[in-house]
Parts: C-alpha cells; structure tokens; sequence
C-alpha cells in the first residue's frame, strides 16, 4: 500500500475508533489518522498471530483490522490516563 492509502485507511480506522469509543480525548484529526494508522500495525499484528487477517491491503477486512487497533489503542491509553489522574 502507498503512504496516502495508509493515511486513508488510518484515517476512517480512527474515525471508526472514536466513534465506537466516544469520549473527550485530546487531538484532532492529525491524531486521529495517527491513532488508526497505529492501530493498523497493531491489529495486523494480532491479526497475524492469531491467523484472523492482517492489514495489507484497502479492504474491508483491512478496515475491520485496523478499527479493532485503534479501538485497542484507545482503550488502553485511557486505562493509562485514568491511573495517572
């Protein structure tokens, strides 16, 4: 995939994130392609390991993949946020 297929794809991953995981974060949408962009590395490599899919191509299950990251990554950045307050 090309760099802006990569913006794209990190860009509805963390629209997709946010939405299912709404709440008051900081950021706009440069974190908001930055958090499903990470997420895509992230649920392509649990993807991978557990032999569901991974995200290397501009596809639904690509898109899928890349959401359940950045809903990951969310969520763990809020558990993190949560103890330090």
């Amino acid at each position: 995939m090309s760099i802006l297929s990569w913006i794209l794809l990190g860009l509805i991953a963390g629209a997709l994130g946010k939405l299912i995981m709404p709440g008051d974060d900081p950021g706009g949408i440069v974190v908001t392609i930055l958090l499903g962009i990470a997420g895509a590395f992230v649920g392509g490599f649990i993807g991978t390991a557990i032999g569901f899919g991974s995200a290397t191509d501009f596809s639904l299950g690509s898109i899928a993949t890349a959401t359940g990251g950045a809903v990951l990554l969310l969520f763990g950045y809020r558990q993190v946020r949560g103890r330090k307050a």
